[in-house]
């Protein structure tokens, strides 16, 4: 028991669906202890399909907390991130999904009690936000906006990921028949790029994917969009480089992968390809993307680069 600190209430928001979901009620036991050993007091709420993320925030802040912690994956720890923005408001990490690449970009360890103890230890960072508008729809994302083929795959992916092989068919279907569009981007508002291609991937974190890295580190809080543009690239290439890792540096190792930093783009594609957000499917047609800087303060862990001028001290 951690006596020298103060006794802390949180919002303990819980996926028990994520990760190794057999293990979830032994698994919740086990966090709250581990909090509660760190003098936090856990109010925990378990998420369903159709959680009221917004709803959540709002009666958290309601009762006085201001920390909320996720134990989840990226899909979880994205959908609270997007409640929580324009609160005064903390998110905390314990990563128990499948990728964690949220947790990974900003220095949170992957087993519970080290990331739980980072609630008190690490640093709380103000880290920027991508902002996409589709239509008439304005989407807050934390990690990437997918736009092509891997939009197109995410659903019988991450099925498939989690187990569901039944799957496969599907993805495998969607691999071999879907085709390249001719894709503009506006770079900034002044440098527009035309090609043929199956994707673009617009970042906001070091890493996306499954564990694939397309930033360095503290890109989450540099101002700045990382954009991954595959040209013409063969899908058999993009596939085994994104998903199953075997690139080291997949920006030299295939040439027509053409890589930008921007503070905002226009992405416009013929014929119109499907789009992604965190995870999120958004309306095909011209999607526009900016960034909100240092819109939410996280607990972050050593790899953190805190790019904004200050500390925000600890918790």
């Amino acid at each position: 028991m951690h006596t020298n600190k103060h006794r802390k209430q949180i919002k303990l928001i819980f996926n028990p669906a994520s990760g190794a979901a057999k293990k979830a009620s032994l698994q919740l036991i086990d966090i709250i202890k581990e909090l509660q050993a760190w003098r936090f007091v856990p109010e925990p709420f378990l998420t369903e399909p159709d959680t009221d993320y917004a709803g959540v925030v709002a009666d958290a802040i309601e009762q006085g907390i201001r920390m909320l912690v996720v134990c989840g994956g990226d899909g979880t720890v994205s959908a609270v991130a997007r409640a929580m923005l324009g609160t005064n408001t903390v998110l905390g990490i314990i990563p128990t999904g499948t990728q964690n690449n949220v947790a990974l970009s900003l220095g949170i360890p992957s087993d519970i009690r080290s990331s739980i103890a980072l609630l008190r230890t690490g640093k709380n960072v103000k880290i920027d936000i991508g902002m996409v508008t589709c239509g008439d729809n304005t989407m807050p994302f934390l990690e990437v906006c997918s736009v092509g083929l891997f939009s197109a795959l995410f659903q019988s992916g991450d099925d498939i990921q989690h187990g569901d092989i039944t799957r496969i068919g599907e993805f495998l279907t969607t691999l071999t028949t879907s085709n390249p569009s001719k894709i503009s981007l506006l770079l900034d508002n002044k440098h527009e790029i035309q090609d043929v291609g199956h994707a673009v991937l617009v970042s906001n974190m070091p890493y996306i994917g499954r564990q694939f890295r397309v930033g360095v580190d503290g890109a989450y809080n540099d101002g700045f969009l990382d954009v991954m543009f595959c040209a013409d690239v063969p899908k058999l290439d993009l596939m085994v480089g994104y998903m199953l890792k075997k690139l080291k540096n997949p920006t030299t190792e295939i040439s027509r992968i053409k890589q930008y930093k921007v503070r905002n783009l226009v992405i416009e594609t013929h014929p119109p390809m499907p789009v992604m957000i965190d995870g999120s499917a958004c309306k095909e047609g011209t999607v526009r993307i900016g960034i909100r800087r240092r819109a939410l303060a996280v607990m972050t862990g050593e790899i953190a680069v805190d790019t904004s001028g200050k500390s925000e001290g600890k918790n």
